[in-house]
């Protein structure tokens, strides 16, 4: 697989999922959904990719969960990707879920958008969010995801703070940042 598609599969991953909010504090989930709801243009030379992420309730229990849509080129390749972002309250931290659809054809209004084959289900990954700076940090484990991000390998960061998002290959230094230009 080509780096500029892998890179756009981890792309894919930039969603969360929060801990139980304590009595009077703010509910992770809903402020990690709240930062990442929108569409983020890609900001790095050769990144002219762009994050469209819709808010898709698929159930009474999950009414935060995203639908990410990653379009543009990457390094002059053009780039396609989508699936569905689930987070989950885990003790303080949010884990974020993600399951492709690789059925180029589903978007965030499908009907079936929350149904997957079963090699989508069997390809979806995760990691845990946690508060850092103004945001929250997480850290794929470079195992786990490459099927789901399309041969994406290696652990990969991702920092999410208002407005920004920014992904870091952790062995290789490579970055990619993306602004957001319009919430939903």
């Amino acid at each position: 697989m080509k780096r500029p598609v892998a890179v756009a599969g981890v792309l894919l991953l930039v969603l969360v999922a929060t801990g139980a909010p304590a009595p009077g504090a703010t509910d992770r989930v809903i402020e990690i959904a709240g930062l990442l709801s929108g569409t983020f243009d890609g900001t790095t030379p050769g990144n002219v990719l762009r994050l469209d992420l819709r808010p898709v309730p698929t159930d009474p229990e999950h009414v935060n969960d995203l639908f990410l849509s990653v379009t543009g080129k990457y390094q002059g390749e053009i780039v396609r990707r989508q699936g569905l972002l689930r987070f989950e309250r885990q003790g303080v931290d949010v884990y974020l879920a993600y399951v492709p659809h690789f059925d180029a054809t589903v978007t965030w209004t499908s009907p079936n958008v929350t149904e997957f084959t079963d090699e989508e289900q069997g390809a979806s990954c995760g990691f845990n969010l946690v508060p850092r700076g103004d945001g929250f940090a997480g850290e794929t484990s470079g195992a786990t995801c490459a099927f789901a991000l399309r041969g994406a390998a290696g652990k990969w960061s991702v920092e999410l703070e208002p407005g920004t998002i920014r992904l870091r290959s952790v062995e290789s230094g490579e970055t990619l940042r993306f602004k957001r230009t319009a919430k939903h």
